[in-house]
């Protein structure tokens, strides 16, 4: 069973009618492809307006919607508890306390009620399908750190649990700003198996249990004994479905869309710079604006030739600080492309509209580089499934050091995303690498995604998982 917050498959209302999109994110990335290998059941938050219209009266539907794998089971949230639960404590407290981009995190103890009471309507929904049963729970990420508590004091011999947390966990000296640090730690530590992208991570968590909670911490199983239960901490590098990538991004329909994106967008004559993000202060978007902007000071040569092709989904709106940075972000585009732009071109492209997995596949091909400039990231799957999408050995990512992907793929450009002129210089080195350069470290790179891809990933997870043994 996985549990997340966000659901692998959105129904909405289009026209009248019903359609699916694949949800977006690094979670529904990664292990969408595991769950249709395995035939297990996923229980996530359902937020498509039409949702209720497709599940039965459990919740459930089989998923995907074209090719049946696997259980959906939808857990419904009142609009006071999705305030506070996901926009409040989820995303204005722990989200940035855990990234290192010098944003405030806001604490409301009515946040943190609704954190608590939208944990147990997971735990009470996971509990009603497992009923008498043995069961192996795979969580996900920071939305449910009290889950794993409130499943084993119901049903601690039947379960053995596991939570992957896909986003960097603080140092102790940021980590103890939290009030409810405490009930954090504890509901992680009643999970069996707690992982995390990079031992870096895994450090900084046993430290914070350290500081903060009686226990015994084993260094050299890496492990934390508290109340008599044994949670092992572990590094699980999160990756992709390469296969699954080349193989699509290979596809006649990826070309023709490829070609019709060319078409529509006028980047026939462009060597494309590409950034496809969720529109978060975490990223670094801004950040690659200006590099664009500082580049085309310093080669005005450029100018007509290069184009930054920004994908840009709006999130979190209700977030005062995400607002200000959509802002922020439309004002950039503005500002650079009335500065440098010519009767027949722009620097800057913003695409706000969704676009489905081929579409960014598409773009991944027509790319020549990918920019990632994340401030801080967990681990960063688009890098990865840039990677994954260059069959043809071309094409260069320009990777910020600041993401976990960083300590993988070390053929990337690695750049300090807070120096714009060192993204700028990054941005020229890549446009202008050798041809057996170029291909040589791209030929490196998808070695490492190939070999270290998400069933690996997954499969090393499981692996740990069957070694624990339910308690009679």
């Amino acid at each position: 069973m996985v549990v997340s917050n966000r659901e692998p498959y959105v129904h909405q209302f289009k026209k009248g009618k019903v359609e699916y999109i694949r949800g977006a994110g690094g979670v529904i990335t990664a292990l969408d492809p595991v769950m249709q290998a395995s035939n297990g059941l996923w229980v996530a938050q359902g937020s498509g307006d039409a949702d209720r219209k497709v599940t039965d009266k459990d919740g459930k539907l089989r998923v995907p919607p074209d090719n049946p794998s696997y259980t959906l089971k939808r857990v419904w949230l009142t609009k006071e508890e999705e305030n506070g639960y996901y926009f409040g404590y989820s995303n204005e407290a722990i989200w940035p306390m855990c990234h290192l981009t010098f944003q405030r995190p806001v604490f409301r103890e009515e946040d943190w009620k609704h954190y608590e009471g939208v944990n147990q309507k997971f735990a009470d929904a996971i509990l009603n399908e497992i009923g008498d049963k043995k069961a192996f729970i795979w969580i996900q990420d920071y939305h449910l750190c009290l889950l794993p508590r409130y499943l084993k004091e119901k049903a601690g011999s039947q379960l053995i649990i596991a939570h992957f947390w896909h986003i960097p966990w603080p140092s102790h000296e940021v980590f103890r700003i939290c009030p409810q640090r405490k009930e954090i730690l504890e509901g992680l530590l009643a999970n069996d198996l707690l992982g995390f992208h990079i031992r870096y991570h895994c450090d900084n968590f046993l430290t914070a249990v350290d500081r903060e909670l009686e226990s015994k911490i084993d260094r050299e199983r890496f492990s934390v004994i508290k109340g008599g239960h044994e949670t092992l901490i572990r590094p699980y590098p999160i990756s992709v479905d390469f296969e699954g990538i080349s193989s699509a991004a290979a596809s006649e329909s990826v070309q023709k869309i490829q070609e019709a994106l060319v078409e529509e967008f006028h980047l026939e004559n462009q060597t494309v710079l590409l950034g496809i993000d969720r529109i978060d202060y975490t990223k670094g978007i801004p950040e690659r604006m200006l590099a664009v902007d500082r580049l085309l000071e310093k080669v005005p040569d450029l100018k007509e030739k290069i184009t930054l092709f920004q994908v840009g989904e709006i999130s979190r709106l209700h977030i005062p600080r995400y607002k200000a940075l959509n802002d922020e972000i439309n004002a950039l585009v503005e500002q650079i492309n009335w500065k440098h732009s010519t009767d027949n071109w722009r620097p800057i492209i913003l695409v706000r509209r969704h676009l489905n997995f081929q579409e960014l596949l598409a773009l991944h091909r027509h790319a020549r580089v990918c920019l990632v400039s994340s401030l801080h990231d967990g681990m960063n799957l688009v890098a990865k499934e840039f990677v994954s999408s260059r069959i043809d050995n071309k094409g260069a990512l320009v990777l910020s050091e600041f993401t976990g992907a960083s300590r993988e793929l070390t053929d990337a450009i690695l750049v300090n995303p807070y120096d714009r002129e060192n993204i700028s210089e990054g941005i020229y080195v890549a446009l202008n690498l050798p041809e057996d350069e170029e291909q040589k470290r791209m030929v490196k790179m998808r070695e490492i995604v190939q070999n270290n891809n998400i069933f690996r990933w997954a499969g090393k997870i499981i692996s740990e998982l069957l070694k624990f043994e339910f308690k009679e």
